[in-house]
């Protein structure tokens, strides 16, 4: 199947090129920074931004939060199901 993403830059707007699943680490960067998150259950979610900055807010079910990500953290945070959105 031809991949029409091959031969272009990738646009931080989008589209994600995959999705993984998030374990929430206090001491663990993700793997790829993650372009957005989608969250399965609402909760509150820490997180680590692109620029180093921790913030920690509310969330509902289903969301999908269009911030860059480098670590989601366990303390803090009650959302369950999150996966990243990464360009990869």
């Amino acid at each position: 199947m031809a991949n029409p993403l091959s031969n272009r830059a990738l646009p931080l707007s989008g589209p994600a090129t995959d999705i993984a699943p998030i374990t929430p680490d206090d001491a663990n960067d993700l793997p790829d920074i993650a372009m957005a998150l989608y969250v399965e259950t609402g909760g509150a979610i820490s997180v680590v931004t692109a620029r180093g900055q921790t913030r920690t807010l509310a969330v509902a079910d289903y969301a999908i939060l269009p911030v860059a990500v480098r670590r989601v953290r366990a303390t803090g945070t009650t959302a369950t199901g999150l996966h990243a959105l990464v360009l990869a």
